[in-house]
């Protein structure tokens, strides 16, 4: 094998050498800046996703306080406007409970007019069954027959002693 020959050595540097300078002449030239232009090329995409990851950061951060603040001013209309209607509630609640407490009243009233109405005539009728009744026991217990005015006025005065 004349590679591992010593007389062969001193040319096998020499192409060595050449072929190493012709290869780094060609990395250098060709081959690196491509490399480089890659590499530099991905920085500035990564340094511009980056920047528009913490430009969309920032943005979120604010929209979300600007959602934090609206959802605190529609927490509180939504208090407002429910006290609100509570309060309407109430009074229409309190509207009603007087009108019909004012019925109930009116009603009331007519019941017992009606009822003291009813209890006179059933004291009127009283009065004359229990005269008629005076007249009858008077009749069989004496005989006699006794006036329909005198009776009434016997029961009257019954009545009164009563009271």
């Amino acid at each position: 094998m004349p590679q591992f020959d010593p007389a062969f050595f001193p040319t096998q540097i020499f192409w060595l050498a050449v072929a190493f300078l012709a290869l780094y002449y060609v990395m250098v030239r060709y081959a690196l800046p491509r490399v480089s232009e890659v590499l530099e090329t991905r920085r500035s995409y990564i340094e511009h996703d980056l920047e528009a990851a913490e430009r969309l950061k920032s943005e979120a951060e604010a929209a979300l306080t600007e959602y934090e603040k609206m959802m605190a001013t529609a927490r509180t209309e939504a208090q407002t406007i429910l006290r609100g209607t509570a309060e309407e509630l109430a009074a229409e609640i309190a509207r009603r409970h007087g009108a019909l407490a004012d019925k109930l009243a009116a009603q009331t009233k007519t019941a017992e007019a009606r009822i003291a109405e009813a209890k006179q005539e059933a004291l009127a009728d009283i009065k004359t069954v229990a005269a008629q009744a005076a007249m009858l026991a008077t009749e069989k217990l004496v005989g006699a027959a006794v006036d329909e005015a005198k009776a009434r006025a016997a029961v009257d005065a019954a009545m009164a002693e009563r009271k």
